[in-house]
């Protein structure tokens, strides 16, 4: 009878990114539709950028050629460097700032932004080695970066985000659009 209600409780349990986290989403970032991004925001302000489960690099079996963390000729995202408790010295990033590109195997190139105003605290070095990471596990293993925004910051950031509910509205309405004869 035990291994029974155990097993039940092991079915319901919330995993670890939904239990920890507030998923906040950023649909058609700059215009380009279904270029979606998720937010995971932690209680200690923390927000871990990844990708949306709608976004077409997760769509269609894609297969991910390169990701480039070089922005420009003088910005690389792998240069960042944070020390101390305040993390100083980490990138100064606004809402639209390139993180990194990521090329599939078809020649389409994705730019992923930060979608919120913070401080670069780590790019995810593993899918650089592992891109199979990001579309096997994207809000796990597979994220992009990790963000802390400015503590007076940190409430206002989401006014500009979609919540979940939000989003799945936008998708819906998306798929609508998509299925209308033109």
């Amino acid at each position: 009878m035990d291994c029974v209600e155990q097993t039940d409780t092991e079915a319901t349990a919330p995993s670890v990114i939904d239990r920890y986290y507030t998923r906040w989403f950023r649909a058609d970032m700059k215009g380009k539709p279904c270029e979606d991004h998720c937010i995971l925001q932690h209680s200690n302000r923390l927000c871990v950028i990844t990708l949306a489960e709608t976004h077409p690099i997760l769509q269609d079996g894609r297969a991910i050629k390169s990701i480039n963390y070089q922005i420009s000729n003088g910005c690389s995202r792998l240069n960042n460097k944070v020390s101390g408790k305040s993390k100083r010295g980490g990138q100064f990033l606004t809402d639209f700032a390139p993180l990194c590109r990521i090329t599939c195997t078809d020649e389409t190139e994705y730019t992923i932004y930060s979608c919120i105003r913070g401080r670069l605290l780590e790019v995810n070095e593993s899918i650089l080695e592992t891109p199979t990471l990001l579309l096997e596990k994207p809000s796990t293993e597979g994220y992009i970066a990790v963000i802390l925004p400015k503590f007076e910051e940190s409430k206002s950031i989401t006014e500009n985000l979609l919540s979940r509910e939000e989003f799945e509205s936008v998708v819906s309405k998306r798929t609508v659009a998509q299925s209308q004869p033109s």
